[in-house]
């Protein structure tokens, strides 16, 4: 996949397939992109898990936080990445390491790593880097 530009229709499957999402760094502050784009995606009626283990107990926007990909009990469409864009390997060996895989991995604004998009992307799972749901939602689907 050329992660430089993706088709419409790339984005746009991926967001109406999804119904599940963990988002990795997800943060109780309001102030922060994490947590305005969780915002975003739970009006949009997704299922948004966060993942951030110096809040695992509390809740984020009333949902439970996990602290990693592991401790999500349910199969997960699709990870939304708000960490740093060298995070982003062990991540994928993170996301690899799980028993079902998401169908998606979404690595926010400026997460961008392409070696680590091509192993993802060799185990079948779709890869989204430098974009966010929140802007390409309202373009694509309203």
């Amino acid at each position: 996949m050329n992660h430089d530009a993706y088709p419409d229709y790339y984005l746009a499957d991926i967001l109406r397939s999804t119904k599940t999402i963990a988002l990795v760094g997800a943060s109780p502050n309001a102030e922060r992109p994490s947590h305005r784009v969780m915002a975003f995606l739970l009006r949009k009626g997704y299922r948004v898990i966060p993942i951030n283990p110096g809040h695992v107990g509390k809740t984020i926007l009333d949902q439970p936080v996990v602290g990693r990909l592991t401790d999500v009990k349910e199969p997960i469409d699709m990870v939304d990445v708000f960490r740093a864009a060298h995070a982003l390997p062990a991540l994928v060996d993170e996301i690899l390491a799980l028993e079902t895989l998401p169908k998606a991995i979404w690595g926010q604004l400026s997460v961008r790593h392409d070696a680590a998009a091509a192993k993802a992307e060799a185990a079948g799972i779709k890869v989204v880097m430098d974009r966010c749901p929140a802007m390409e939602y309202p373009r694509l689907i309203g």
